[in-house]
């Protein structure tokens, strides 16, 4: 069973989700992109969500969000249902897109983790030995100078979405928003070009000392949707909840101690409620229960 966490506004997070068995669905061609930028414009717009960074590799996304209202988990439940049921038409695929691991949903508690979270997703292309810079990967992909200033406009794709149904408009358009990483959005952008560049710098090290052949542009636009990575990952490891960044050992355990109280919280509020005691107040931020079962909740 998942353990209960708080669904709060304004909340910023980073999104990870993968492939069934680390299959390359996700290979970028110009379909795949049209029609992910489309549903996530469509999406983010519906729920309110801020996009500010999105990576999309052929196995997995990577999505930099502020959830302003608490509605991430509509956002997510829509949002990759219908990524699943279009990626199926596109590839001929039969049966599960998703992996059955849960969607990582990490909150970026301080400006620190914001930006390293930024550089992070924005160097998933060269820590995967592809290509030799972020910038050369042929896919979805958010730079430095994009935060807060790149904007998609993005036709409806010719498969999938009915033309009838007015819920999929003719275009959709995607404009990425700045975090509130309490910098200016210059500083924003400079902190995290420095912090992609030390990373870039040190994937591509790593992958000289492995010995890998690093794909590039063409080499990847030429792969097959049906290849699966080879690289190993471990199964069923850690998904954190929260990152505070480096050397942020205060805002570490504030956000242990967050944690730890509402999921003391909840369980007290929960195990009274299945002893038939209604009108138990859950605590402030408490997501399913509110839905599924109208319960009480704080005010917040």
């Amino acid at each position: 069973m998942t353990l209960p966490r708080p669904v709060s506004p304004d909340r910023i997070e980073m999104i990870t989700r993968r492939t069934l068995r680390q299959t390359h669905l996700f290979h970028p061609d110009p379909r795949l992109t049209e029609f992910y930028l489309y549903s996530l414009a469509v999406y983010s717009e519906r729920y309110d969500i801020d996009i500010h960074a999105v990576v999309l590799m052929s196995t997995h996304e990577h999505l930099i969000v502020t959830d302003k209202y608490g509605r991430i988990p509509d956002f997510l439940r829509d949002f990759h249902r219908v990524v699943a049921l279009g990626t199926k038409i596109l590839r001929r695929w039969e049966g599960t897109v998703w992996d059955s691991e849960p969607t990582s949903r990490v909150e970026l508690c301080t400006p620190k983790a914001i930006i390293e979270k930024l550089a992070y997703v924005m160097a998933n292309p060269v820590e995967a030995g592809l290509v030799d810079k972020a910038e050369d990967w042929p896919g979805v992909i958010v730079l430095p100078d994009d935060l807060g200033t790149k904007t998609w406009t993005i036709e409806r794709p010719d498969f999938f979405f009915d033309s009838d149904n007015p819920q999929w408009p003719r275009t959709a358009t995607l404009r990425l928003a700045m975090p509130k990483a309490h910098l200016s959005n210059v500083e924003v952008r400079s902190r995290v070009a420095m912090e992609l560049k030390q990373l870039e710098s040190e994937a591509r090290r790593r992958v000289r000392t492995k010995g890998w052949q690093v794909l590039g542009r063409m080499g990847i636009i030429g792969g097959s949707p049906y290849e699966r990575a080879t690289s190993w990952e471990p199964l069923r490891s850690l998904n954190p909840n929260f990152a505070v960044g480096r050397g942020q050992k205060s805002a570490f355990f504030r956000a242990v101690d967050a944690l730890k109280s509402f999921r003391q919280s909840y369980r007290d509020s929960l195990k009274a409620w299945r002893e038939g005691i209604r009108d138990v107040l859950f605590p402030k931020h408490t997501w399913q229960m509110r839905w599924l079962h109208c319960v009480q909740v704080a005010p917040g």
